[in-house]
Parts: structure tokens; sequence; C-alpha cells
């Protein structure tokens, strides 16, 4: 088994934060707000999928990804779809995860130009511990207040519809040719498995687990990879030392062991789960 501690990429945005979370230390106080961490490999381009940690203090913009064929369309290696976990939430935090009613590619774009496509969306309240799986297409806003591990495809393709006025580009034309004009609905999750493993999603772009602590065996097939992330706790996989906070790519098969107060995700390509 090959076991690789991913280097961290600090990504500023102006939604982000200057008090950050436990494990990941504050910018300056005059510095730029952190709003992104990214889990890089060696080889960024290359893996199927990638790991972040959002620090929220605004609301993200109102966006959508392509899919995998929308992409290939526009000469990218894949499209995007994407995950959170909510860690911390503010009393009043809130994300937008499609429309509250099902609108034409015309409505999209006039309320995308006045700004009324902020109040078309369905803001749901969030907190600590909930879970939403968003496919490419999906227009969505992450609100303020949150800390949120991002599980996604490794695409950092994304097409802004709506700002708030923030002097960014938007990218309406593309935007609204890959939205899903339909209200979101929840995926089933197959939930818990065995004791200790719960699956959170079951493809079709990926698989994420969520493990307890203790020992376990990770046996993955050749030329598969997986990634751990460590909500709580540390271990040791593959004689690499991890812990809170941070991100090992994994292939092969070896022994996990984990502190038993860990909470562990584990994510992998494909449409099902192993084992």
């Amino acid at each position: 088994m090959t076991a690789t501690l991913l280097a961290t990429k600090r990504v500023e945005k102006p939604w982000g934060r200057h008090n950050l979370y436990p494990g990941f230390p504050d910018p300056a106080p005059d510095g730029e707000p952190i709003g992104e961490v990214w889990f890089q490999s060696p080889h960024p381009d290359e893996p199927e999928m990638l790991i972040k940690y959002l620090f929220t203090s605004e609301k993200l913009s109102v966006q959508d990804h392509p899919s995998d064929a929308e992409a290939r369309k526009r000469g990218l290696p894949r499209g995007k779809d994407e995950c959170w976990l909510i860690l911390d939430a503010e009393p009043d935090s809130t994300i937008a995860i499609g429309p509250k009613q099902a609108m034409t590619a015309d409505e999209l774009r006039a309320s995308a130009l006045d700004g009324s496509i902020e109040h078309k969306l369905d803001w749901k309240p969030v907190k600590a511990g909930d879970f939403y799986y968003s496919h490419s297409g999906v227009v969505h806003a992450i609100g303020a207040g949150l800390t949120l591990i991002e599980v996604q495809q490794n695409s950092d393709t994304t097409y802004r519809l709506y700002d708030y006025g923030r002097p960014r580009e938007l990218h309406l034309e593309d935007g609204i040719a890959v939205a899903d004009l339909e209200p979101w609905v929840a995926p089933p999750q197959p939930g818990v498995v065995s004791p200790g493993r719960t699956i959170l999603v079951e493809g079709p772009k990926f698989v994420l687990e969520r493990w307890g602590g203790g020992a376990r065996d990770i046996a993955l097939p050749e030329g598969r990879t997986g990634w751990l992330v460590p909500i709580r706790g540390d271990g040791v996989v593959g004689g690499v030392a991890w812990k809170a906070g941070e991100c090992v790519m994994v292939t092969g098969a070896e022994a996990l062991h984990a502190s038993a107060d860990a909470d562990l995700l584990f994510a992998y390509p494909g449409t099902a789960r192993l084992g």
C-alpha cells in the first residue's frame, strides 16, 4: 500500500474568514480571508477526486457545475458532482440547493440578471452534522457562517450565475446551458451497513463512507485510490501518521489504526462500495 499525506493549499476568497477552525492556522488579521483549504496530491491534475474544507463569512455565489458530458464538450476532463458535510454552523446558516419551483432557461437568465434568483432558490437551514449531495447542474449557493468538508470530483469549473454585486466574472451562458431547472431531490443514502461503517454516497461518481475509530482493513483494487479524511482523532495508515484536519491518499491494501474517538470519511471513485 502507498499512503501519502497530502499538502494543503490555502485559497483566499472574498467570502472567507480570518478565524478558521481548530487545526487550521488563522490568516494574519491584515491578510486576505481564507475561504478554502484544498488537499493536493503530488500531481494535482491527475486524481479523480478533490477534498476541501470551506470557511464562510458571507454567501457564496449562486452557481452550478457541468456534468462529465457537458465538461467534455468544453474540452475539460470531467464535470463536478459534490457533497458537503457540515462541521459547524451559526444558528441562522443556510444552503440554497435547487429552485423552489421548476424554472425555464429564460426565467433563470432573467432572474440571474435582476438578482431575483437569490429568492427563487430553496434555502435550507443547516446545522452541524447535516449532509447534502449536489449533482452536476444543481443551481446552489453555500451560505454564511459555515465550516464544512466538501468531497467532489476533481474539477474547479464553476459557472457563476449571480454574485450579489461583487466585481467577479459571471458565466451566464455556460451556467444556464448546464443547469438543472427542477427542484433538488435528495438522493437515497444507503446508511449503516455494519457497526462503525455508514455509506453516505454510493455513486454515480464516487462512494463516500463514514467510519468510527479503532482498527480496520482497507482493501482497494489495483489502480483505485482512496482519500482518508479524519474529522476527529488520529492514527496511522501505511506507515503514515495522520490527525484531524489532514487528508491521506491511499492505494492498495493495508491495516488502518485509528484512535477510539476517531470520526473518519473515506472517499473513492466508482459506482459501488467496496466489500
